[in-house]
């Protein structure tokens, strides 16, 4: 109770009022070198959290942590809920570089680069898969080369999200060609040496998230080697079980920006009777939908306070594959709730709100692909959770 009280009166003074509204797209806080703020008050919340350690609630305090036990940092996130306070700061760093640094990263490594990460000095993307390496990972061709004190990395890395705005990558590399999963290795790339080169992909939503990242006879000192060599893919296969399990907690209003709540958007649009949503399909339909959110969210509670200490588990392939499913069949409803006018691409006869929900709606047919396909996902379940045969 003494914690719940402290933190409600420190975000009480220390949460700026614009903070405490529904977040717009531009002035989400990934933090960074190259960071831009739409909106002084974001900076300033950014700053008063990583201050605290609350970006990083669970993380030791000497490398940019709060040091909260996982009941305080529930306690946290259930005050930060309370007073609809934004997120102070979105980051692949946090979510998944982070927790990996803790688990294999030698001591420099982590004095290095958690408390930057933490105070979002540094926005990091992901160097994962390739032309020829998607759902078959291991098969990467991007190689680095033991050149005595450094490494030479050439090759070719495609949807990397956000990396014509990132500081840094974590990749992996090829460092044996004899050995297709114990030939790899993990490697952290700072991107603005010499031979690293983005370009960004434009999707048919109009927006362009993902990059191809090329490397050219890029220079990486040894010291950037996570773990033992030839054995990034022990922490690779982490990485994705922290990635999947972030992409899972995205769910529902957090993850869908411009539609509204469910109800609201259905009364807006099949009419309203009495308080509920007036046709009885579209009604039945909406209730079925919030049921499922809300028994989702609850299980990713109880599986989050279950977890063990070594982190998430082949678990989170379940909770990646529904909650992409789960979202994907969210905006299949708002368009059938809204019809044409969830169609619009651009001009004034049509809202923020309907423009946002088509290009979402195309954005959530990504669900299924990052981190890992469903069909991915479905076998991780079936062979490490159910433990079938091959």
């Amino acid at each position: 109770m003494a914690f719940r009280e402290e933190v409600r009166a420190w975000l009480e003074e220390n949460c700026p009022p614009s903070m405490r509204t529904p977040m717009p797209e531009e002035e989400q806080v990934w933090g960074g070198r190259r960071a831009e703020w739409r909106n002084p008050d974001s900076k300033i919340w950014m700053e008063r959290a990583a201050a605290k350690g609350f970006t990083a609630p669970l993380w030791p305090q000497n490398y940019g942590g709060a040091g909260l036990t996982k009941e305080e940092a529930k306690i946290l996130a259930q005050e930060m809920a309370r007073i609809r306070a934004r997120p102070p700061l979105l980051s692949f760093g946090i979510w998944m570089l982070g927790p990996v640094l803790l688990e294999f990263g030698n001591e420099a490594q982590k004095k290095e680069h958690l408390p930057k990460i933490a105070k979002g000095e540094i926005r990091w993307c992901q160097g994962y898969s390739e032309p020829g390496a998607g759902s078959d990972l291991a098969g990467l061709q991007t190689k680095a080369e033991d050149k005595g004190d450094h490494y030479l990395v050439n090759g070719q890395k495609i949807w990397t999200s956000y990396a014509d705005k990132a500081d840094w990558i974590f990749c992996l590399v090829r460092t044996d060609k004899s050995k297709k999963h114990d030939g790899i290795s993990f490697l952290l790339i700072d991107m603005d040496d010499k031979g690293v080169e983005t370009k960004p992909i434009r999707l048919i939503s109009g927006a362009s998230p993902f990059c191809e990242t090329f490397f050219a006879n890029v220079r990486v000192p040894k010291e950037n080697l996570v773990h033992d060599l030839h054995k990034g893919w022990t922490v690779a296969k982490r990485l994705l079980q922290y990635e999947r399990n972030a992409i899972s907690d995205f769910r529902g209003d957090i993850i869908t920006s411009g539609g509204g709540a469910m109800e609201d958007v259905a009364k807006d649009y099949c009419g309203e009777e009495k308080g509920a949503v007036a046709d009885g399909a579209m009604r039945d339909a909406v209730s079925a939908h919030k049921m499922e959110s809300h028994a989702f969210g609850l299980t990713l509670r109880r599986v989050q306070e279950e977890a063990k200490a070594g982190g998430p588990t082949a678990a989170t392939s379940i909770l990646k594959y529904f909650g992409a499913e789960h979202n994907k069949r969210r905006f299949e409803l708002l368009l059938e709730m809204m019809g044409m006018e969830a169609l619009g691409w651009e001009g004034q006869s049509f809202s923020d709100s309907q423009l946002a929900t088509a290009r979402n709606w195309l954005r959530s047919k990504g669900n299924s692909i990052e981190g890992g396909t469903s069909e991915i996902q479905l076998n991780v379940i079936a062979k490490r959770v159910l433990g079938l045969p091959d």
